[in-house]
């Protein structure tokens, strides 16, 4: 198994591509040890020693450290739990264990609206964030204002404001008049 890792615009957060399948569907989010009880893998990682966060993506495993810690140091150890992982057989996650297709419900006098929104971000946006580790899901809008939750190497990457508010928010507002601004939110 050879496991290939890309840098991301986070320097905190590095990008593992197994080669392999590592969820069907969605995304899994683990920004904390404790939320990586429906993961056997985001365990394994968890394990780790300087492993903050952990995200899956499709075809890749993002993988956030504390800044105390190289990258020179955690790297091979990371690679290991992986290769580890994907030989023992286990599933990424735990039966019944459910990922975020990074939608929200929303329904009412503006649910057109949202539909546009949601189209846009999964066409346009989500592919371009998940090619660096991360992703965004749609929480809301209201009355003008879209937020957006970012997941993976964006939570937390030094450009991410600028990519709210510079690509998507621009993207946004171009294709759909109604949107004005769009903010983070932390879940």
């Amino acid at each position: 198994m050879f496991i290939q890792t890309e840098s991301t615009p986070n320097p905190a957060t590095l990008k593992f591509l197994p080669g392999q399948t590592v969820l069907e569907m969605g995304t899994a989010d683990f920004p904390t040890a404790d939320a990586a009880g429906s993961s056997p893998l985001a365990q394994r990682l968890f394990s780790v020693d300087g492993v903050t966060a952990v995200f899956f993506g499709t075809d890749f495993v993002t993988v956030t450290k504390a800044e105390t810690i190289d990258w020179d140091h955690l790297k091979p150890a990371i690679l290991g739990a992986v290769m580890e992982h994907f030989q023992s057989g286990q599933p990424v996650m735990s039966d019944g264990a459910t990922q975020a297709g990074g939608h929200a419900d929303h329904s009412g006098e503006d649910s057109e609206i949202v539909g546009q929104i949601k189209e846009l971000l999964d066409s346009r946006v989500r592919p371009a964030v998940a090619q660096d580790g991360g992703d965004i899901t749609f929480h809301g809008f209201d009355r003008g204002v879209v937020y957006l939750h970012m997941q993976g190497a964006c939570a937390g990457c030094p450009s991410s404001t600028l990519t709210l508010k510079m690509g998507i928010e621009n993207l946004l507002r171009h294709y759909i008049p109604e949107v004005t601004e769009v903010r983070p939110v932390a879940v």
